[in-house]
């Protein structure tokens, strides 16, 4: 339902309009939207008024109205004065309330469908029916993109989000969990991978400097229709599993680029311990000292190329052939050759990718 933040700022808004005093009450005589004070003076009148048949009433020098949502009465609001003019601008202020009530409403179902959407809680018949009651376009390009903060997720964080995506009718930013916001993104004719990538670095430039650091955008791939949000949410939040994993450091993660690691992120744990065994023999690649792991990730970062690594690492040609050398001794495997680089280089992701598991389970 509408805050009192927004029913006050509604109040004052009109005050400043009209320089007319105006009080919201619930049902019961509690305040939660004032202009004026002694409100609790109202108690009894808005407890008689509410179980009257009148729909507006004066009482004491005062207009009383009646705010209703489906039928049911949700809020008495009281105007100061009893005039003509203070009776219009009573019945102005009650129509505004009305129409944020409907308003709200509104934004609580699209979010409510979108966030069943996006878990698989709909049935297909479901979708297509909802989505019509609710105007949302059924066939549009859509990508969802998941915005996790470090630390619980704070509602500024979230409106702040809202504020930049929502220009769109066809925008929805959510959350599901206490750590992330979710946003299903509408693109328009012609909007691609560039503009996904410029969309995820406006998400986290949102946040406020001190919460931006340790934050990650991750994104899926485009889907063509309501009914495959949910996959681009899955691809969105794999990428950013995946992404912690192989991509520390990156703070914007796309499904697309996700290579290699996607497909080891969906292996069993025993699968890939026995895929260790079978490459280093009972060894670990995590018993390599310091030196060794950086002479492989450079070299794989030279794409195997023997000068070119040398001469990034300020070290002598035969220095690193040697160190390779006493690495093929240790593992069996010769870097200089494809089919054994790229084996070690999936095995040294292996063991990462079950370090970061078995962290999790802690």
């Amino acid at each position: 339902m509408i805050s009192n933040q927004v029913l006050q700022s509604t109040l004052e808004g009109l005050k400043t309009i009209s320089r007319v005093d105006m009080c919201v009450m619930d049902t019961e005589g509690i305040v939660l939207a004032t202009t004026f004070e002694h409100t609790e003076n109202f108690r009894d009148s808005i407890i008689s008024f509410s179980n009257s048949p009148a729909e507006s009433q004066v009482i004491s020098g005062y207009q009383f109205f009646k705010i209703l949502d489906d039928a049911q009465l949700e809020y008495i609001l009281i105007a100061s004065g009893s005039s003509d003019d203070v009776y219009m601008v009573g019945k102005m202020a009650a129509f505004q309330v009305q129409t944020l009530i409907t308003a709200y409403k509104e934004r609580f179902d699209k979010d409510n469908f979108i966030k069943n959407l996006l878990l698989d809680n709909l049935l297909l018949v479901d979708i297509y029916n909802r989505a019509k009651k609710l105007h949302i376009e059924s066939e549009s390009r859509r990508v969802v993109f998941i915005l996790e903060l470090a630390g619980e997720r704070e509602n500024s964080s979230l409106e702040l989000v809202r504020g930049l995506i929502t220009s769109r009718s066809g925008d929805f930013v959510t959350a599901i969990d206490e750590k992330s916001v979710i946003i299903v993104r509408e693109l328009l004719p012609g909007e691609g991978s560039q503009e996904m990538e410029e969309t995820a670095t406006a998400i986290l430039n949102v946040l406020p400097q001190d919460r931006r650091g340790e934050a990650i955008v991750a994104y899926g791939t485009v889907v063509a229709e309501l009914k495959e949000v949910s996959r681009s949410y899955k691809e969105a939040r794999m990428a950013l599993n995946v992404g912690k994993i192989f991509f520390a450091g990156s703070q914007v993660i796309a499904y697309s680029s996700l290579g290699i690691g996607r497909l080891i992120y969906q292996l069993p744990i025993p699968l890939c311990k026995m895929f260790i065994r079978e490459v280093f023999e009972g060894k670990s690649p995590d018993d390599f000292d310091e030196e060794t792991l950086t002479t492989i990730n450079k070299f794989f970062e030279n794409s195997l190329n023997v000068s070119e690594t040398s001469r990034q690492l300020y070290i002598h040609r035969n220095t690193l052939v040697y160190r390779l050398d006493k690495l093929q001794k240790q593992t069996g495997l010769d870097l200089r050759v494809f089919e054994d680089a790229i084996t070690l280089k999936i095995a040294l992701m292996v063991v990462k990718y079950m370090n970061y598991m078995e962290s999790q389970d802690y």
